[in-house]
């Protein structure tokens, strides 16, 4: 995503952009508002990030001005302040910016806040796309544009993630059939369930798009990504002057970016227990209110759910609605860990395979008989995602006609290392007594391993996991999505 970062202080500002580039981001630095103002309207930025006071132009007064720039995209502009100037900041909501930080910054504020705005713009752009696009085609459809929204359906086919899928096993092929005729009637509720890593997303949009790819919207929300106050207003919106520091125009929540299409509600699991009669209710009779809100609001969403623990026991002891659960569970799908259906690691390495030495156009088109081996004996926890991780490590670091076991590193290792010593317990990290390798030491894929062991262990509740590794949620969440961007 572009990024304008705009501030008068040199350092912080070098800081902050060092940190948003490390993320992946492009980051083009200004120390004034006019000085942003003329490279805004140059290049196109999902975020703008500015300091509210400044000479010349305030922060406030860039925001006015980018508003007010013709024939530009809705960039999400995001300003800070210090402690004592919250008054500012509330102006600066009112003026219409998406969000404000106190300095001094968080940084994992800033990277939460930053990955949301990602999605937000990648939401506008899909909704963009698949309102006016798909929409003017069908409108003036004839023989030859119905090719051409054939050909469009098939690019979105693989963009949304449905254009690469092999299913191999019977079970597979029961559960995409079950998707797909869950597809059929947009009244049913699905409860998807499964570890993390298994594909829930991905039979989400089956269930969605079905066969021929709809063109109604999909808009997902994680449920363990907001508190339980933003999570409401995220979720259901809020009118004018519900709450200090809203807009003033109020603001549209999912459930109307979805109007007619799927909400997927991810980690189903971590909905506050407050607002799960809210959700009850959308789904009985297909209302709700915005946040501040008095008048009845009605929607036609299709809601799809998905939970890697076991909603059951969460209804046991009392977190999670029992009501809810049921009638989240009219249709239910539970997805099984790729160790349960191990015919199928080989045909999918092979589409990953094909897919990532095209992409970085490498010589790989097969997997040696010792590799296929050790990719059939690995437990994969982290599922398909590890496995698809996996291959791509593989097709960035060598280039070869084939997979060799050298090329599958850790895997390989930890092979080996059980066939030579099946007797011998794994040790216990002692943080105050341990040997570090002459050689180079890569940490990050130590705290990676680190962080997925703990999950398996935890039986893929995050939850638990963070406050084993003494760590907030939203904190693991991030490491989690940063392990999957880089790999």
């Amino acid at each position: 995503m572009n990024i304008l970062l705009v501030d008068d202080d040199k350092t912080g500002r070098e800081w902050i952009a060092m940190f948003l580039r490390q993320l992946g981001h492009h980051v083009l630095e200004c120390a004034n508002g006019e000085e942003a103002l003329a490279a805004f309207k140059t290049m196109d930025f999902g975020m703008v990030l500015s300091d509210i006071k400044m000479p010349k132009m305030s922060g406030i007064e860039l925001l006015k001005a980018i508003s007010s720039t013709p024939s530009k995209p809705n960039a999400d502009i995001v300003l800070f302040t210090g402690h004592g100037d919250m008054e500012s900041a509330i102006h600066a909501l009112r003026a219409g910016a998406y969000d404000y930080l106190l300095k001094p910054i968080n940084m994992d504020e800033l990277a939460v806040l930053t990955e949301r705005i990602a999605e937000h713009q990648n939401l506008l752009r899909e909704n963009q796309r698949l309102i006016h696009h798909f929409d003017s085609e069908v409108k003036t459809a004839t023989e030859e544009t119905q090719r051409e929204l054939s050909q469009l359906k098939t690019i979105m086919a693989k963009q949304v993630g449905l254009g690469n899928i092999g299913v191999f096993s019977d079970s597979m092929h029961q559960i995409v059939d079950q998707a797909f005729k869950y597809h059929t009637d947009r009244s049913i509720p699905v409860l998807i369930q499964g570890e993390t890593g298994t594909g829930k997303e991905i039979i989400a949009k089956m269930i969605h798009y079905g066969k021929d790819t709809q063109t109604t919207p999909f808009v997902d929300i994680n449920c363990a990504a907001f508190t339980s106050s933003l999570f409401e207003s995220e979720l259901f919106g809020y009118e004018a002057g519900a709450f200090t520091g809203g807009l003033t125009k109020g603001q549209k929540g999912k459930l109307d970016m979805a109007a007619g299409g799927t909400l997927f509600l991810d980690e189903i699991g971590e909905m506050p227990l407050e607002l799960q009669s809210k959700l009850l209710r959308v789904l009985q009779e297909k209302t709700y209110y915005r946040v501040g809100g008095v008048k009845k609001l009605t929607t036609n969403v299709r809601i799809v759910c998905a939970t890697n623990v076991d909603l059951s026991d969460m209804v046991a002891n009392g977190s999670f609605r029992k009501d809810l659960y049921y009638r989240l569970k009219v249709g239910h799908i539970i997805l099984p860990p790729l160790r349960e259906r191990s015919d199928e690691i080989l045909p999918l390495t092979d589409i990953f395979l094909k897919e990532f030495s095209q992409l970085r156009r490498k010589r790989f088109t097969a997997t040696s008989a010792a590799a296929a081996d050790i990719l059939r004996s690995y437990p994969w926890p982290g599922n398909i995602r590890e496995l698809r991780n996996v291959v791509e490590w593989v097709t960035f670091m060598y280039d070869d006609v084939e997979v060799r076991p050298e090329h599958l590193g850790a895997i390989a290792q930890n092979e080996q290392t059980a066939e030579a010593s099946p007797r011998v317990s794994p040790l216990v990290i002692n943080p105050d007594n341990f040997m570090l390798p002459a050689e180079k030491f890569d940490l990050k894929e130590f705290t990676d391993k680190v962080i997925y062991k703990s999950l398996e262990m935890k039986n893929g509740n995050k939850t638990e996991a963070a406050n084993y590794l003494n760590l907030s949620r939203r904190a693991l969440c991030y490491k989690l999505e940063q392990d999957t961007k880089d790999s």
